[in-house]
């Protein structure tokens, strides 16, 4: 059976004269990446790299702030703090998360467990393919 694969969520980054200003754009929302000048770009957004840290911190976050509402637990502030390093053996991200509430260690190790199952986490850590045309 041939069927279309519909896509979850779309993107475009376009990129002009200016080095290496890109504009980004996803649905009704725009951002800009950039290098840091000292990369000859033009220190305008995150970089590539901290974009990708982006998108797994907000991930995280968000996966958290969902759960802990359920749950009902009294969690006021979520920090979500991430470094990416180039290892020998490929790439590592350290991921640390800090909460502000009443939590107990229980809880603690649950919600440790919950950022692993995050979207953005799943897609890291799994079988990704890129397709270029």
């Amino acid at each position: 059976m041939n069927f279309k694969l519909l896509p979850i969520v779309s993107a475009e980054a376009e990129i002009k004269r200016t080095h290496y200003q890109t504009t980004i754009r996803s649905a009704d929302h725009v951002i800009i990446a950039d290098e840091p000048e000292s990369a000859m770009g033009t220190d305008t957004g995150m970089n590539p790299y901290s974009l990708l840290l982006a998108s797994l911190g907000s991930c995280t976050a968000i996966t958290l702030r969902m759960y802990i509402d359920r749950k009902m637990w009294i969690v006021d502030e979520i920090l979500v703090q991430l470094e990416l390093y180039k290892t020998d053996a490929g790439t590592l991200i350290d991921r640390k998360l800090i909460f502000k509430g009443d939590i107990n260690d229980e809880q603690h190790q649950k919600l440790i467990n919950i950022a692993n199952v995050c979207p953005i986490h799943k897609i890291l850590t799994g079988d990704i393919k890129v397709v270029t045309s």
